[in-house]
């Protein structure tokens, strides 16, 4: 069980409540840290997450994944939503350092007060996100953010953990990105709720959504057509126009999500509303499908599994002596008396008695 609150913990706690921007700040450099009672803040605000959307962004660099998140905000502002915003960038494996651009990016809505942007270094993690992230999301969701984005550092084969920490994941490409659709992975394709061919007032922007939607008809092929894509979609019954989609959500009851392309030029606004719409569209299938609760079950599921992960790795290595079993072992490992599997049972056996 988490350690109880601390004086200090349950003011900083009792601002966070009354909506102090700065409380959100620190409550959130105290979890993107790991300081002493982190977990137990989490533990407190758990009851209190469900209700932001949250939106995953995630493109290669350059893409104007940042433009994007700045405009989607400014668009859901003017519904009267707040909107928070992680941006993840990538560490230096030199310095340890980040740029953290993409707030700089961002500043003109980082002003506004209705609006929380926070840029986060990866820190060594992969995935696309940094080793808090979510959590940090949590955070964003239990001030009342009805609108919580997530941007990623940028497309790689790795980079998929946004699909598990996102209601709607939107993919972000540019004409520039050429050949860069034949090397995406599989699982990117189907990572995907939302394909967006951004600064479409370039040449071959046209070409790109045509090529996405030829890609997303491929996966018709008869030895796919009983396995079910991210979400449940069914890309048997997908459709992918070419250019922006109606901004009305679709009225008729569907038990799939027909993955659109659509076309934008996040710098002067052009397609924003449509994209809002669209991710309005997919987060009512999402209610309507049952998907929702699944998604934020497996994402719950996937959170236990990696604390008690964090757990038994600090309880082997620290805790109960591991490093120095190791150590102790090492002569007896080079000269093959016994074998890594050996070692490392060893080590689990103290950490976890029978």
């Amino acid at each position: 069980m988490p350690t109880p609150l601390g004086d200090a913990q349950r003011a900083l706690l009792d601002r966070f409540t009354a909506g102090e921007l700065t409380a959100l700040a620190r409550l959130i450099s105290l979890v993107e840290n790991g300081r002493d009672g982190f977990e137990a803040l989490l533990d407190v605000l758990h009851p209190r997450l469900g209700r932001a959307h949250r939106i995953g962004i995630t493109g290669p660099p350059g893409a104007g994944k940042s433009t994007l998140t700045a405009g989607l905000i400014r668009h859901y502002r003017a519904q009267g939503l707040r909107g928070g915003a992680v941006a993840v960038d990538p560490t230096s494996p030199f310095t340890g350092g980040a740029l953290l651009g993409d707030r700089i990016r961002m500043n003109d809505v980082a002003r506004d007060p209705g609006v929380f942007i926070r840029s986060m270094a990866t820190r060594g993690a992969l995935g696309g996100l940094a080793l808090t992230t979510r959590e940090v999301a949590d955070v964003l969701d239990a001030f009342g953010f009805e609108r919580v984005i997530i941007e990623t550092v940028g497309v790689g084969q790795s980079e998929l953990d946004i699909a598990a920490a996102a209601d709607t994941t939107v993919v972000v490409l540019v004409p520039e990105s050429g050949d860069s659709i034949q090397t995406m992975k599989a699982g990117l394709m189907e990572a995907a709720d939302v394909f967006v061919v951004n600064k479409a007032d370039r040449p071959g922007a046209d070409r790109l959504a045509r090529e996405l939607s030829m890609m997303l008809h491929l996966r018709l092929g008869q030895l796919l057509r009983n396995i079910p894509a991210h979400h449940g979609v069914d890309l048997r019954r997908t459709a992918a126009p070419s250019g922006p989609v109606p901004a009305a959500a679709p009225t008729a009851p569907s038990d799939s999500w027909e993955i659109p392309v659509l076309r934008t030029t996040a710098e002067t606004g052009a397609g924003v509303p449509e994209l809002a719409a669209l991710i309005g569209a997919h987060a009512e299938w999402l209610d309507r499908s049952g998907q929702r609760r699944r998604r934020r079950r497996q994402r719950l599921a996937e959170r236990v599994r990696e604390q008690v992960g964090r757990r038994l790795h600090a309880l082997a290595w620290a805790e109960r002596g591991g490093a120095a079993v190791l150590e102790e072992a090492l002569p007896a490992l080079e000269a093959g008396e016994v074998s890594p599997y050996q070692v490392a049972a060893g080590i689990v056996r103290a950490a976890v008695p029978e």
